[in-house]
């Protein structure tokens, strides 16, 4: 596995990255924070600029997009606030499909109940550690220590103890939170693999967009028997399965609406305009 800081900038590689579009569009996943939008220390903050919107809104309008995060599927889909695409939430655990693969799929469902007592008791354990905030979601647990950096041991240690009662839960490490979800074998990648089993006709490559430790998980999907691609948007050097980087939403913006001339040069050359 290379590391993040090595990759080529998927800008500055753009004639390496239309290449390997093969003049197709592609089916795009894009991750929601710190890719779409910049990381910010409370989660409800992190909305979705205006103009953001809008360019995700014109690349849907020319190949499949589905949004995938670890925020509940509802929540992230309220607020992108877009029809006709593709939803994963909770790290993959709830699919909705976009239009062009209108499909349904939870994972996870009997461990609910273990959830609904996990949340409990870390309220109960980190109430007192200033900070720290548990976020419930269908499918998860998160113990965020993003504005409580001094206490990470302390919400660890409370993550953990809360873990060791609860066998049908597993640890799952991200951005400044940990967080417990079901003890199943799945992630972003299966979810996307699942998504794109079921895709009813032949279709461009995947490419993934995203930020988080989770999303390494896509990457090594789609880098597997060379399926599709991988995009990190990372500004620090760490370990990762994808093959082009990008630095920041904003680059990811940039990266965006060249996407959507592309491929609006594939429309055109599919379907030129009759004289």
């Amino acid at each position: 596995m290379t590391t993040s800081g090595s990759l080529p900038s998927a800008l500055d590689s753009w004639d390496a990255v239309v290449e390997r579009l093969h003049g197709t569009a592609p089916v795009l996943f894009l991750d929601y924070d710190g890719t779409l939008t910049p990381i910010v220390a409370r989660p409800e903050e992190a909305t979705l600029a205006a103009t953001s919107r809008e360019v995700v809104r014109s690349v849907a309008a020319l190949c499949p997009v589905t949004i995938v995060s670890g925020r509940d599927r509802t929540v992230v889909e309220a607020l992108v606030g877009l029809s006709g695409l593709g939803y994963i939430g909770s790290h993959g655990f709830d699919i909705v499909g976009p239009t062009e693969a209108p499909v349904r799929h939870e994972v996870g469902e009997g461990h609910l109940g273990a959830l609904d007592a996990a949340e409990a008791a870390l309220r109960d354990r980190l109430a007192g550690v200033p900070g720290a905030a548990v976020e419930r979601k269908r499918f998860g647990v998160a113990a965020h220590y993003r504005r409580a950096p001094d206490h990470r041991a302390e919400v660890e240690t409370a993550v953990r103890e809360v873990l060791a009662g609860a066998p049908e839960l597993a640890l799952a490490l991200g951005k400044a939170v940990f967080e417990l979800r079901p003890a199943i074998e799945w992630d972003k990648g299966r979810a996307i693999r699942w998504l794109l089993d079921r895709w009813p006709t032949t279709h461009g490559i995947p490419l993934h967009l995203g930020d988080d430790l989770t999303d390494e998980a896509a990457f090594a999907a789609l880098a597997h028997d060379g399926l599709g691609l991988g995009i990190v948007v990372a500004d620090d050097d760490r370990p990762t399965a994808a093959q082009f980087s990008l630095g920041s939403p904003a680059e990811v913006h940039e990266f965006l609406e060249r996407l959507g001339r592309i491929l609006e040069g594939f429309s055109r050359t599919r379907h030129p305009a009759s004289s």
